[in-house]
């Protein structure tokens, strides 16, 4: 039975749309669900809330770190690295992607404020350490190589994923199997 899953997207936002972009179309050739910010409703919940439940749900993780740090929240961190961080915590497979030529990125696509180019070189230094990351140079490039590692990951972190109504297992087979 073919089974789809859900891959939370993690990432500065305005950035790397393009980008996220190429991902979101990889993930639908691949018949997974991309789950991401711009696709969050509107709720009454506090954002955090929201992010760690959608992250929750979700069968993978999938890390995007262009020339930005991000928003930050109270204590300084912005919350790409939290989402990263809590991904970590709860065992979440992930696969990380670094812009493998930093310094070719657009000034309008970089931090201007020392500090936060500071924290960004750190959370790329932190993601190295933690995980074979690959790196991309363009939208279509990162799409590919999307594609290609999920294919991978699925393949070592197998995952239950998301059945097909059709598929799924009605009352009866439930209480049939519990017996």
């Amino acid at each position: 039975m073919e089974r789809r899953h859900q891959v939370f997207i993690s990432s500065t936002f305005s950035d790397l749309a393009e980008e996220r972009s190429e991902i979101i179309q990889a993930l639908l050739e691949l018949d997974c669900f991309p789950a991401g910010m711009e696709m969050f409703p509107a709720t009454n919940e506090a954002a955090w809330d929201l992010i760690k439940k959608v992250i929750d749900d979700s069968d993978y993780y999938c890390l995007v770190v262009g020339g930005r740090y991000g928003s930050v929240d109270g204590e300084g961190i912005s919350y790409t690295e939290r989402e990263y961080d809590y991904a970590l915590a709860i065992g979440k497979p992930l696969i990380a992607f670094l812009h493998g030529d930093p310094g070719q990125i657009p000034t309008s696509k970089c931090d201007s404020d020392s500090t936060l180019r500071e924290k960004l070189s750190a959370f790329r230094a932190k993601i190295e350490k933690n995980h074979h990351c690959k790196y991309w140079t363009s939208p279509e490039d990162l799409g590919s190589k999307v594609s290609r590692a999920m294919v991978s990951l699925r393949k070592s972190h197998p995952s239950d994923g998301w059945v097909p109504g059709a598929f799924a297992a009605d009352e009866n087979t439930r209480i049939e199997l519990a017996t």
